[in-house]
């Protein structure tokens, strides 16, 4: 109560919303130099911050035989979405606050990957659609949902100008385009992470901090603020469904749509709702873990939970390429059941992979994407 107390004195300050002078773009995006000339101390002086952030975790090497680094991703894919006939669309180029850049003056892009192919490369798709301006494009979430005309629709979150929108897209597959149909914008969005289509216009969305101001944000995380949420909305209708996470990150749905899954990141939590003919959703169980979990990809056959992890998240919000972050992929079994079975697939300290954030599997192939670096194709 008193670390809310404190906090709030905080907000209510004219100078926290002020932007201060000289702000600096050279490494972390959108942060002024002063503040990430503190942001480091302060988050390793604090005993609650390198808790949950993991701040003193190493890994152990788990390996994967006849791993590849796909060629054509430099920036990122920091979330991919596979559909039934092997082709996946992979989100590439985000800029997020705190976050490494590798391309800052390039706006993101959507890939398409063809898994069926024996040595799989990638290929930009090309948006159309007069009303969508593609130098702000900034890809964050995806989720695809196939219309029962085999259309297939593909919902972006994007953050132009660090603001949130979900962008709603038409894929047209002989064309290789994605026309734009929609610019969704909500009050109950404004920062908006991962979403999973239950619908054409119809998502359920995770907001990862409750602020959008950047000083904001930073107090949130630092003071453990568990104030995110998750949001269903519809053209007609947009409430909120769950809240109370501490950065609230991926989010996805069973295959038989009765449960809708929450990576709870720095609490290290995934929690299983069930989901009601009304869209709200009622909390069943949680799983802990010893991992910052980020986005969430279900295998449609078997129903299995993979999750792309960050072993040790201080090392992804502040970046040294002498001493990278890594990536860790968990797979989970039987989430339903009492005892749930959780695998690391996948491991590695940064000298292959770095950041980790989401992984997904076809035909006995594994494809990993990260927050900024390469992307992995592995078997299994």
């Amino acid at each position: 109560m008193l670390w809310s107390i404190s906090f709030k004195c905080h907000i209510n300050s004219s100078a926290m919303h002020r932007q201060p002078a000289g702000t600096s773009f050279s490494h972390l995006f959108f942060f002024p130099l002063s503040f990430t000339q503190m942001f480091p101390m302060m988050f390793i002086q604090s005993d609650l911050i390198s808790t949950r952030m993991n701040a003193f975790r190493e890994i152990k090497p788990v390996e994967l035989p006849n791993c590849k680094l796909v060629k054509g991703i430099e920036s990122g894919s920091e979330d991919l979405e596979v559909l039934h006939n092997g082709l996946a669309f992979i989100s590439t180029g985000l800029k997020y606050p705190g976050i490494k850049v590798f391309e800052p003056d390039k706006p993101g892009k959507i890939l398409l990957m063809d898994l069926n192919e024996e040595d799989p490369t990638v290929l930009e798709l090309r948006i159309t659609g007069s009303n969508f301006d593609l130098s702000s494009f900034n890809p964050h979430g995806i989720s695809t949902f196939t219309d029962e005309d085999n259309t297939v629709y593909l919902l972006v979150v994007s953050h132009p100008d660090l603001k949130s929108t979900v962008e709603l897209f038409k894929f047209q597959e002989e064309e290789k385009t994605l026309l734009h149909l929609k610019t969704i914008k909500h009050k109950l969005l404004p920062k908006i992470n991962d979403i999973v289509a239950v619908g054409p216009e119809h998502f359920y969305a995770t907001n990862d901090h409750y602020f959008v101001d950047t000083y904001l944000t930073f107090w949130e995380m630092y003071l453990g603020l568990a104030w995110s949420y998750a949001v269903y909305y519809s053209p007609n209708e947009v409430q909120v469904m769950a809240s109370g996470f501490d950065f609230a990150n991926g989010i996805n749905i069973s295959p038989d749509g009765k449960y809708v899954y929450i990576a709870e990141s720095m609490a290290h939590k995934i929690h299983v709702y069930e989901k009601h003919a009304n869209w709200t959703l009622t909390p069943l169980k949680s799983l802990d873990f010893d991992t910052i979990v980020d986005n969430i990809s279900v295998d449609p056959v078997t129903g299995d939970l993979w999750i792309g992890c960050h072993p040790n998240g201080m090392k992804v919000f502040f970046y040294d390429p002498e001493n990278p972050p890594g990536s860790e992929v968990l797979r989970i079994q039987n989430i339903l059941t009492e005892e749930p079975k959780v695998t690391v697939v996948y491991a590695d300290n940064g000298t292959v992979l770095q950041a980790s954030t989401t992984a997904s599997v076809y035909k006995g192939k594994l494809l990993i994407g990260t927050v900024f670096h390469r992307a992995l194709y592995c078997e299994l």
